[in-house]
């Protein structure tokens, strides 16, 4: 056996290998990936429309449902071919594509914000009372 495998027997694999071993402990080991990718993945998804790692955080999520779930990596292997193509369209549009989808983008985080009242709470701190800053939702 090379040293490489022999560091790779005893590393995590012999870890998980351990853990496989005991029938409960993989199972409570199972459900816990599976709380945190489905969480991780579930932030993500919420994280697309707006500026900043929304797919980076959703390739993690299901990055982290692959290391144990087969769906998952096969999902995971699909989403990336998908997003690529996605990308290569996005980049071929041109410049208005991507002036519109800047504007788009924009929109929905000043929406987001009005409706979520960060507005009004900032419009407090400073002492601007004005109603329309003020969210549609009654918190």
């Amino acid at each position: 056996m090379s040293v490489e495998q022999e560091t790779r027997s005893t590393g995590w694999r012999a870890f998980r290998a351990r853990i496989a071993e005991r029938p409960t402990l993989n199972l409570a080991y199972r459900t816990g990936v599976a709380v945190l990718g489905v969480a991780v993945l579930a932030v993500g998804i919420l994280a697309i429309p707006y500026p900043g790692p929304g797919w980076a955080i959703v390739f993690a999520g299901l990055g982290l449902l692959a290391t144990e779930f087969d769906w998952a990596r096969r999902a995971l292997g699909w989403l990336r071919d998908k997003y690529r193509q996605g990308m290569a369209w996005y980049s071929a549009r041109g410049a208005a594509m991507r002036v519109f989808a800047a504007v788009a983008t924009c929109a929905l985080v000043v929406a987001t914000l009005w409706v979520l009242g960060t507005f009004g709470m900032v419009g407090s701190w400073i002492g601007v009372e004005w109603q329309w800053l003020r969210s549609p939702l009654k918190w």
